[in-house]
C-alpha cells in the first residue's frame, strides 16, 4: 500500500506503519522492530516512522508511538530528554576570528563535556561534571530541586545520581556543542544534549519495573524491553512523574549550556552581540499527552521533533554537513512530528572499523573539532544523507535556514 509522500508497512495483527522514508535506506531488522511496536495491543491508529529510522533499543530511534492505557519506558529511552537548543546572534561570519582554535577552547572550558580524563581538568571539574558548579547552575537547580527531592522520597536511590553536578553538561557520544553559520553569514550557537546521568537512571530504573510487571503478570511480547507500565497503576503514576522532570531537566541543562556558551563566545569576540534574534529549544526524546485523531493519548517520539503548525524545530545533519532549522506544516499522519537528524547507518563499532583518522579529517575538512581516533564513530560516513532525509520528509515541515558548522564541540 503507498501513499504520494509515505509508504505503508501493513503489519499482522497490529497496527499499520506509515513510513516517511521515500529515497532513504531502512534496514530490515529496523522494519522487524516496527512491526513488533505495531503489535502491541495500546498502540493507537498507527505508528509514524521518520526518514531517519534505525534500529533502536525495544522501538526504532525516529519513530512516534501512540498509546492509550499505557506506556512504554524503553521506547522513551534512558537520554530523557534530549534535545536541540539553537540561537541566531547578531554576529556575522565576518565577526569571527580568522583561527577558530581559541574560540573552540573556550567553549570545552565553558561546558563540561564527555568522559575526560582526570589529567584534562578545566576549571575545578573533570568526567564530563561539575566539582563546583558556578552560579548559574545554582539558580536553574533551584527550579528542580523540589520536585526531584518529591521524586526521590519514592525512589531513594535517585538521590545519589549525578544530577545537580551534570546540570549545565555536555555528555558524550552524540552531544555536540556548535558554532554555524547561516545561509547569509548569520552566526548560530547550536547544541544537543538531553538529561544527563539523572535521566539515565529514572529511565533504566522504570524499564526494570516494567520488566518486572510482565514478568509478574505472565505477558509474553514479542521483545523484553517493550515491556510496558498500565495507566491506573502506581508504577504508570511514579513514571510519568520522573519522565516529566528528567523532560523539564533536560530543557534546562541546555538552557543553562546555552548560557555559558555565549558567555564563553564573548571572551574571545569582543564585539558586542545579541542572542535573543531567534532561538530554539526542543526535545526528540520524550513522552507527553497531545490530543489526535479526536482523543487525548500520550505520544512517544522516540528520535522525533514536534512539527506543529507553524512550530519551529531543529534537524541536525552529521558533524560535517548542515543543518536545519525548520517550521511544522502539522502533518496530522505524522501526529505532527518530523525527524531528529539523519539518522545512523551503522553502528558505532563498525564507524571504527571502517574507517580512519584520515577519513575523519577529510570528513571534516573546514570544521574546528576533534579529529582523532577518539571520534570516528561520529564520521559523517557513518550517518545518513541529510538531504535526503529532508526530502523525504518535505510534507512536515518547511525548512526556514540551512547551518553549516564551522566550530564542533563533540561529547
Amino acid at each position: 500500500m503507498k501513499n504520494e509522500n509515505y509508504d505503508v508497512l501493513n503489519v499482522d495483527d497490529g497496527r499499520h506503519v506509515k513510513m516517511w522514508t521515500k529515497g532513504v535506506p531502512v534496514e530490515d531488522v529496523a522494519k522487524k522492530q516496527l512491526a513488533n511496536t505495531a503489535k502491541m495491543p495500546f498502540i493507537y491508529k498507527h505508528i509514524a516512522v521518520m526518514p531517519d529510522v534505525h534500529l533502536g533499543k525495544g522501538s526504532t530511534i525516529g519513530s512516534v508511538i501512540p498509546t492509550l492505557g499505557a506506556v512504554i519506558p524503553a521506547a522513551v529511552g534512558v537520554d530523557i530528554g534530549c534535545g536541540m537548543m539553537a540561537a541566531k546572534t547578531t554576529l556575522t561570519a565576518n565577526d569571527l576570528p580568522d583561527n577558530l582554535s581559541a574560540l573552540r577552547s573556550a567553549i570545552e572550558r565553558a561546558i563540561p563535556h564527555g568522559m575526560l580524563p582526570k589529567t584534562r581538568s578545566y576549571r575545578g571539574r573533570d568526567e564530563g561534571s561539575w566539582n563546583t558548579p558556578p552560579a548559574a547552575v545554582d539558580v536553574a537547580w533551584g527550579q528542580l530541586k523540589d520536585e526531584f527531592d518529591a521524586i526521590c522520597l519514592k525512589t531513594p536511590k535517585l538521590k545519589t545520581t549525578n544530577n545537580y553536578r551534570h546540570l549545565g553538561t555536555l555528555g558524550s557520544g552524540n552531544h555536540f556543542v556548535e558554532v554555524c553559520l547561516d545561509e547569509v553569514g548569520f552566526v548560530w550557537f547550536m547544541l544537543h544534549s538531553g538529561s544527563r546521568g539523572v535521566g539515565n537512571a529514572i529511565g533504566t530504573h522504570f524499564i526494570e519495573l516494567a520488566k518486572k510487571d510482565m514478568r509478574t503478570h505472565f505477558i509474553n511480547l514479542p521483545d523484553q524491553d517493550l515491556a510496558y507500565l498500565a495507566e491506573g497503576t502506581q508504577h504508570y503514576n511514579d513514571y510519568i512523574e520522573a519522565v516529566s522532570w528528567a523532560q523539564k531537566f533536560a530543557r534546562t541543562n541546555r538552557d543553562v549550556m546555552m548560557h555559558n556558551l555565549i558567555a564563553a563566545v564573548r571572551t574571545v569576540i569582543t564585539k558586542p552581540f545579541e542572542t535573543h534574534v531567534e532561538a530554539v529549544n526542543c526535545h526528540h526524546n520524550y513522552v507527553q499527552k497531545e490530543h489526535h485523531f479526536g482523543k487525548d493519548v500520550l505520544i512517544t517520539r522516540k528520535g522525533a521533533v514536534s512539527a506543529r503548525p507553524g512550530e519551529l524545530g531543529i534537524i541536525p545533519g552529521s558533524m560535517g554537513a548542515k543543518s536545519f532549522i525548520v517550521r511544522g506544516k502539522g502533518n496530522p499522519d505524522s501526529f505532527n512530528s518530523c525527524s531528529h537528524g539523519a539518522g545512523r547507518t551503522m553502528s558505532r563499532t563498525e564507524a571504527k572499523r571502517r574507517f580512519t583518522v584520515d577519513d575523519q579529517v577529510k570528513a571534516t575538512e573546514g570544521v574546528e573539532c576533534r579529529k582523532d581516533e577518539n571520534v570516528i564513530d561520529e564520521i559523517p560516513m557513518a550517518y545518513k544523507d541529510i538531504d535526503a532525509v529532508m526530502h523525504a520528509q518535505r510534507d512536515l515541515v518547511d525548512v526556514v535556514h540551512i547551518l553549516k558548522q564551522v566550530v564542533c564541540v563533540k561529547g
